[in-house]
């Protein structure tokens, strides 16, 4: 919320399983503050997340006027990491957030 009311504090967020809401109640969106991001954004997310479905957070990610991205993590819930991804999984989100955060930055 604070990128959202001062979007020159930094030049992209990067979070990790957002929890869009509490678990079986999908009334209660945590997105008040979402009209008013300008800063790029970078959501990654676990296609069993509790907290919010992968439609659900696409649909909620055309609320900020700001850049977004949804990176959905396979086979993985809140936590983000199973046993199955560890490997790859600490390589795959900096690497991610690299490529879109320099995204529209002008080439020197």
């Amino acid at each position: 919320m604070l990128a959202a009311s001062d979007a020159t504090l930094v030049d992209a967020l990067l979070l990790l399983s957002y929890p869009l809401h509490p678990p079986n109640r999908p009334s209660e969106l945590r997105t008040a503050h979402f009209p008013t991001l300008h800063t790029p954004a970078l959501f990654v997310h676990g296609a069993r997340d509790a907290f919010g479905t992968n439609e659900e957070l696409a649909a909620a990610l055309k609320l900020i006027p700001a850049r977004t991205e949804l990176l959905t993590i396979e086979n993985s819930g809140h936590e983000l990491i199973t046993a199955k991804n560890r490997a790859y999984l600490s390589e795959m989100v900096p690497t991610a957030f690299a490529a879109f955060s320099s995204e529209g930055l002008p080439i020197d």
